[in-house]
């Protein structure tokens, strides 16, 4: 009798797993790798959110909470959506999860029957389609080109409804490309939603606050009211408050969804870690103004970061609204040689050449659905971010 699932056969190993492997045997080596894979910022944890949890152990909070969340936590959070987005969730409909991961996945797996189909804008973040899957449903990628900003039209959207579409994903600002939604963009796509009442959207809003030149922030349940009743938005505390490793993560959405994924939660991690629902709660009830700051040296790393790969022959990359990455193309790389004589045959192999070559790690694009580009991270300090730009710009030089 086989041991393991069959439904793990449609999951795929990570694409990054040679590269990161091969980084970490390097490091262990001593070779000096500059790691621009991880979307983790290198900021602190602001010091009033760590207090709160410090004032929880003194306390002995450390016990069993509800499954979905502590009352005053899912109070905070209904706070925050009022206060920042114009929605109204009463208690009921607010879930709080062991991260953002956790949260969607509960929701994929409560509402997901074979043969369901979710849509999914290509790039995307690598997580979606597995987890899709694993939840029994079917993942409809849906190829969003740099000429487009890597955004969903509502033409596309449109065209890819089926009778079976239980599910739209919708990822603003994106990981992996930063691309953010315009108001208008989100009336358009509403407008075909909102002549599809079986298609209910997902609105993974994880990085609502990290925005630059100007860019305005929506979400949209908030956008288009119509859209409400069939919308969960999804959001948490890891990257604007820097609490990866915290692991809370939230939504709002119908009663009898949040219902079933408390259910789901109930047999799988129970409450998340009462420490941190506490530090959430400072975060969400806290000021924003250490964001301003924060913002700004993220926009020089990111104007730093694109300059280079704008001057460097084969590379082209798209300034992004939102979040912490750039989706540089390396088209322009794909068929050359690198100084050993190797071929550069996708973007695979380009993200091993800069590994092997400048020291420096990058995922893949084909990871995030987009092949022939790669993804940085520049939640970096800013003095690696510059020497892994020129360790770069040095490898581009010696491809033949």
């Amino acid at each position: 009798m086989k041991l393991l699932a069959t439904s793990l056969d449609a999951v795929k190993p990570s694409p990054t797993l040679e590269i990161t492997k091969k980084a970490a045997q390097l490091r262990r080596e001593g070779v000096d790798v500059i790691g621009l894979a991880q979307g983790e910022p290198d900021f602190p944890t602001p010091k009033h959110i760590g207090d709160a949890a410090k004032e929880a152990v003194d306390r002995g909070l450390t016990r069993y909470t509800d499954v979905d969340g502590t009352p005053e936590l899912k109070a905070a959070v209904a706070r925050k959506f009022k206060r920042e987005n114009g929605l109204t969730y009463e208690q009921n409909q607010i879930s709080v999860g062991t991260g953002g991961k956790q949260v969607i996945f509960n929701a994929l797996r409560a509402s997901l029957n074979v043969g369901d189909e979710v849509i999914i804008p290509a790039p995307y973040w690598v997580s979606y389609p597995d987890m899709v899957l694993l939840a029994g449903g079917s993942p409809v990628e849906l190829p969003c080109t740099a000429e487009q900003g890597f955004k969903l039209s509502a033409q596309q959207l449109r065209s890819a409804i089926t009778s079976k579409t239980k599910w739209l994903i919708l990822n603003s600002p994106s990981n992996p490309t930063g691309a953010g939604y315009s108001r208008d963009e989100l009336v358009a796509l509403a407008s075909v939603l909102v002549d599809h009442p079986h298609v209910h959207v997902l609105t993974d809003d994880m990085y609502e606050h990290l925005r630059y030149d100007g860019w305005e922030f929506n979400t949209l349940a908030s956008v288009e009211p119509r859209l409400y009743e069939r919308t969960l938005t999804v959001n948490g505390v890891s990257k604007a408050y820097s609490m990866t490793g915290w692991r809370i993560g939230y939504a709002g959405g119908p009663q009898e969804l949040i219902n079933a994924m408390a259910k789901i939660q109930s047999q799988s991690t129970s409450n998340p870690c009462s420490i941190s629902q506490y530090a959430a709660m400072a975060a969400l009830d806290g000021q924003l103004v250490f964001l301003v700051e924060r913002n700004d040296v993220f926009r020089e790393r990111r104007d730093l970061c694109l300059d280079t790969f704008n001057s460097i022959e084969g590379l082209e990359c798209r300034k992004p609204e939102g979040a912490f990455y750039l989706f540089p193309s390396c088209q322009g790389w794909i068929g050359r040689d690198t100084p050993g004589g190797a071929r550069l045959n996708d973007d695979m192999a380009v993200a091993r050449y800069l590994l092997e070559q400048a020291r420096v790690a990058v995922v893949p694009g084909s990871a995030f659905g987009a092949e022939g580009h790669f993804r940085i991270s520049f939640a970096t300090s800013t003095e690696r971010l510059r020497d892994a730009c020129i360790r770069i710009r040095l490898a581009s030089q010696q491809l033949n």
